[in-house]
């Protein structure tokens, strides 16, 4: 069966990369979802949940390490096991008092698995494939690791909803099914990709170098890196292009899952399992894949301010949403799908920025370093929504209903976007990158 799986790489891919995505969405989509539910503060939600980010801003001090202690496929597989079982702990942990301090502590372990994963199963795809397989099947890896954020942030959302209406209510019962579930799909992920994965030839420890000599070179490409030219207009960007879309990210679940008596949605868990988890999932693709096909005919540089605004002007729907507190469900989908339209559409820049200021030598560590910026530029601002939203239940300044919360946050997000527009105005790019010439029109 394994050398008969391991000629097909569709074999193994779609597992691989499921398995990439799905505990990524459930660290960072399913907790705040999950604490909410269970009566968590959105303070204590946003601000713990907001470390849980930490483990993929630091893995480039780690990665390096991977080549020189066993092999990807060894560590890809190990990770999947480990992570299926973190999910079977969380489910086993949610019925308890202690539940909320517990799972925090498995979702950071599950957190560092995943990144580690992330290091690992990219590198074996690298070595298991030739360059040609690589560029063929880049299509395949991205439709999977999409899936696994439609199931983790649309299918799992929605199952947890229609478990709390089966069970009664029991919010315990109905999410300890669902990290259940994830738990035997990660475990038969697993035992799928022992079987599937072919032992690739160039996929074993480098013996020729040391702990020392990673260091070493690790430290090089550290230093070079802060060397770069306009390093300090692009670390701004890094953390800062993002800034709205980071603060909503923690408090848009509890506000659409809270009473409008409260100043919120009143939708169900399954009804934000569809808007946030599959029309929103959707319209975020889809924004991301017109994105890529403007910048192709336009360039990077011209794109940079449409694509700004139109990650950053669109989260006035939930200043609406906050205000009107809509009642027909298709409205706050078209809202949802709007917004995360323009989220992806705008993210398609910051992206292809992150590989303009990678190119040069030790680009794959540059870039790797640009994405742990990229993940501490959501991890702060996460941690801070939620004492944003406590002010912003204190004063009178966008709303004088008697629960402005919601609404005065919302609002709070909408100033941070001039934030976002300073980061543009200081960022420095070539007018040519990301632009698709004749020579390569000639090709394709």
């Amino acid at each position: 069966m394994t050398k008969k799986l391991s000629r097909y790489p569709i074999s193994w891919i779609p597992t691989l990369y499921i398995a990439e995505g799905l505990p990524y969405f459930a660290v960072n989509v399913l907790a705040v979802i999950l604490y909410t539910r269970m009566g968590i503060s959105v303070q204590d939600t946003a601000f713990y949940t907001g470390w849980l980010y930490l483990p993929w801003v630091i893995k480039p001090f780690w990665s390096p390490f991977i080549d020189i202690f066993g092999t990807k496929r060894g560590w890809t597989l190990a990770m999947q096991l480990f992570i299926g079982l973190s999910m079977a702990a969380i489910a086993f942990l949610l019925p308890f008092s202690f539940f909320f301090a517990a799972t925090l502590a498995v979702f950071w372990l599950m957190a560092f698995f995943s990144a580690t994963h992330d290091i690992a199963a990219d590198g074996y795809y690298m070595l298991a494939l030739t360059h040609h397989e690589q560029a063929a099947y880049v299509g395949l890896r991205n439709t999977f690791y999409r899936i696994a954020s439609l199931i983790g942030q649309g299918g799992l959302v929605w199952l947890a909803g229609e478990m709390e209406e089966r069970t009664g209510g029991d919010i315990p019962m109905a999410w300890m099914m669902v990290f259940g579930v994830m738990s035997a799909m990660l475990l038969c992920i697993a035992l799928w990709n022992y079987n599937a994965m072919p032992v690739a030839h160039d996929d074993r420890p480098v013996a020729d170098r040391t702990s020392a000599d990673i260091a070493k070179e690790f430290a090089s490409a550290f230093v070079t890196f802060f060397k770069k030219r306009h390093i300090v207009s692009a670390l701004i960007f890094m953390l800062c292009y993002r800034l709205p879309e980071a603060l909503m990210l923690k408090v848009a679940p509890p506000f659409m899952l809270a009473a409008k008596a409260d100043g919120g949605l009143g939708l169900t868990t399954k009804e934000v399992g569809i808007a946030n988890g599959t029309v929103g999932v959707i319209a975020l693709l889809a924004g991301g894949i017109v994105g890529g096909l403007c910048i192709a005919r336009k360039g990077l540089r011209f794109w940079l301010w449409p694509m700004a605004l139109a990650l950053t002007l669109p989260c006035g729907v939930y200043c609406w949403m906050a205000l009107a507190q809509p009642d027909n469900f298709m409205w706050v989908n078209i809202a949802i799908g709007f917004e995360q339209f323009g989220y992806g559409f705008g993210f398609t820049a910051f992206m292809l920025y992150l590989i303009y200021f990678a190119t040069g030598p030790f680009k794959t560590s540059h870039y790797a370093f640009c994405t742990a910026f990229m993940a501490l530029g959501m991890m702060l601002p996460g941690m801070c929504a939620g004492w944003i939203y406590d002010l912003a239940c204190s004063v009178s300044w966008f709303s004088e209903s008697p629960t402005p919360g919601y609404t005065n946050f919302f609002f709070i997000v909408m100033v941070t976007c001039l934030i976002t527009y300073t980061a543009c105005a200081l960022v420095k790019i070539d007018p040519a990158f990301g632009l698709k010439h004749k020579s390569d029109l000639k090709k394709s």
